[in-house]
């Protein structure tokens, strides 16, 4: 068996074709908010996955309001990139895809924006959910931020 392939997921290079869907979600911004909500990833004519996501969003002080985001993902061989959906699209990582502990496909890449440090970790597991966390460190922002995915 190839160490990238996993039930569920396929080839480390086969992911992102996988996401394409809906999914709920649920966020914890540690010591800032939560969020509920739902992503829909969609494929465009260009080959890359458009990712949307809104939801209602918690704050610490009970405050919710509305949020959304945008990414774009590419594919590539040993697993995708992630662009901020900008004109004209900007990286923010690339994750490489490996075989990790219960059976799930893992992934990390770091991200420097200004002075902030953004490290990322992505875990595709066998049943299907995937997780997503950011540790965001540096003189303006000091957080970890953790999604869990689940098949609408």
């Amino acid at each position: 068996m190839n160490e990238t392939v996993i039930d569920g997921w396929g080839d480390a290079s086969e992911v992102v074709m996988r996401l394409a869907g809906s999914w709920s979600f649920s966020r914890i911004v540690t010591g800032h908010a939560t969020m509920e909500g739902v992503a829909v990833v969609m494929p465009s004519d260009d080959g890359a996955f458009a990712y949307r996501e809104q939801g209602h969003l918690t704050l610490a002080n009970g405050t919710t309001i509305e949020a959304e985001r945008e990414y774009i993902f590419r594919r590539g061989e040993r697993g995708f990139s992630v662009f901020f959906k900008e004109t004209p699209p900007r990286l923010f990582h690339e994750i490489s895809l490996f075989a990790s502990g219960g059976g799930a496909l893992s992934g990390s890449a770091g991200h420097l924006c200004d002075l902030d440090h953004y490290q990322s970790a992505y875990t595709f597991f066998p049943n299907g959910r995937f997780v997503v966390r950011h540790a965001v460190s540096g003189p303006r922002k000091d957080y970890t931020m953790v999604t869990t995915y689940r098949r609408q």
